[in-house]
């Protein structure tokens, strides 16, 4: 019989996508099988405190995991020969070390100091099976502007843009927003869930949008307003790639923001997307072209646009997309015949072998 794995599933995380990070971590502990992997649930707090958690799993949901009876301190081991999770216990003046064993690290965070990179290099520096994206391509994926320019050479077109490197640069962004014409989006370099984002329909709204999106990261990109809808693929694994259904983000108005991207107010997904068969072919394969370019691995969502003449134009990859029941990733998966507990328990797999 094989024995069961220790999977450290990291929650939580120093960043604005603290709260989802919560939700996705809840419904991927819900869903693993307990029959292969024992899920060790590590919380991280806003304030990048890390916890060995051992509470209810509905506690990570509420917000509520963080407490003197469910944690103690926690910090992941970088000795290479010993792949373990240091647990603290007991009192301050009396805390001996507890030492729990690791086969593989599953980070459930989004954004900067979870999906950036960052938390994927210390996994890889410490030898431990990373589940999902490497440090590389997380790095990658999350800095829009290179993501792009990788995109382009592996033959995918992609928006016209410029990257501002100070706020006082905005008389550049004035002169490139002319140029390409109104409407404009404004983006932090680097950050997710669309925080920090702008679009900007007229020239006074140009300087406040900068400077929003500098308060989310010190490069902003002004990119061009891309005709038609969005387009979305899941794609899972390393070598042999499995796509998901694509989807279709419908807005009534605006752009898909924060907000809508987790309440659907206004807009509305479609799985599968309303486009012919040769149509959603043609954008899986150009998504698997975009995860091998951006050396991505394990799973990763690929967002494009379709233009009304049918062309498709790269957005962003998405290397720790949503990851609850409703979530597009997995509304996806489940539209090509993949159950959630299915995707989960695939990918966990693709770690530990």
């Amino acid at each position: 019989m094989n024995q069961v794995k220790n999977i450290v599933v990291l929650f939580g995380g120093a960043s604005p996508e603290y709260a989802v990070s919560l939700e996705s971590a809840h419904a991927v502990l819900c869903s693993m099988d307990r029959q292969k992997y024992n899920p060790v649930m590590v919380g991280i707090t806003r304030e990048g405190k890390w916890f060995h958690f051992t509470g209810e799993t509905a506690r990570i949901k509420e917000d509520t995991w963080c407490n003197e009876t469910d944690c103690a301190p926690a910090v992941l081991s970088p000795d290479r020969t010993n792949h373990h999770l240091i647990v603290l216990r007991g009192e301050k003046e009396e805390r001996k070390a507890e030492l729990i064993s690791v086969d593989a690290v599953f980070p459930v965070l989004h954004g900067r100091n979870g999906e950036d990179g960052t938390l994927q290099g210390m996994v890889e520096l410490a030898g431990i099976p990373l589940v999902g994206c490497g440090t590389l391509s997380s790095a990658l994926c999350m800095d829009k502007d290179r993501a792009h320019r990788l995109a382009e050479l592996s033959g995918v077109r992609v928006p016209r843009a410029m990257v501002l490197m100070e706020e006082s640069a905005v008389n550049k962004a004035c002169d490139f927003a002319k140029e390409l014409g109104f409407p404009v989006f404004v983006k932090p370099v680097k950050a997710g869930s669309s925080y920090g984002v702008t679009k900007v329909t007229d020239m006074e709204q140009l300087a406040p949008a900068v400077a929003l999106a500098f308060r989310y990261d010190n490069r902003v990109i002004l990119e061009e307003a891309i005709a038609g809808f969005e387009v979305g693929c899941a794609v899972c694994g390393c070598d042999r790639l499995i796509v998901g259904e694509v989807d279709e983000i419908e807005l009534a108005s605006g752009f898909f923001d924060y907000t809508e991207k987790y309440t659907l107010k206004t807009s509305a997904i479609h799985v599968p997307a309303r486009i012919s068969k040769e149509k959603a072919q043609e954008i899986q394969e150009a998504a698997k072209r975009i995860y091998r370019a951006l050396d991505c691995a394990g799973f990763a969502r690929v967002d494009m646009f379709l233009t009304p003449e049918g062309e498709i134009v790269f957005n962003e990859v998405n290397t720790i997309p949503g990851f609850t029941e409703h979530s597009r990733y997995p509304g996806m998966m489940r539209a090509a015949g993949y159950s959630f507990a299915e995707v989960v328990n695939r990918i966990i797999g693709q770690a530990v072998g």
